[in-house]
């Protein structure tokens, strides 16, 4: 039977392109192509225990992307939350929300340049 794998890319406009390109880059360390976007190769995905794909449909009233006025919010795998964390500070960026472990594993939110929440998610192994 036919399915649907996951996610294989997320692709967004922004009103500058090359300083969100550069934004995610030197905050968060995604270093982009000769192409332009990011490659994730699913083997390193994969070797992160707990690490997975969630797509989730929330209400319209649903406040847990603000303070952003988007409707949508990206949440990024990391392997080290506080190592992330401090290279957003290096940065000047500080998290909005730092949570502790949640079952899932640990969260923090940051806002990129344009106002998009970004989820930093330093998952645990999955217990289903």
């Amino acid at each position: 039977m036919a399915k649907v794998l996951g996610i294989g890319g997320l692709f967004f406009r922004a009103r500058d392109k090359d300083k969100v390109r550069s934004w995610y880059a030197e905050v968060l360390g995604l270093t982009p192509t000769e192409w332009g976007g990011t490659w994730f190769p699913a083997e390193a995905f994969a070797a992160q225990p707990g690490a997975g794909t969630v797509f989730n449909v929330m209400d319209a009233a649903a406040t847990y992307l603000e303070p952003s006025d988007k409707d949508f919010m990206f949440n990024l795998v990391v392997d080290d939350l506080d190592a992330v964390l401090a290279r957003c500070r290096e940065h000047g960026v500080e998290p909005l929300k730092v949570m502790p472990d949640e079952g899932m594993g640990r969260f923090a939110h940051i806002m990129d340049p344009e106002g998009r929440k970004v989820e930093l998610w330093e998952p645990k192994p999955y217990k289903g």
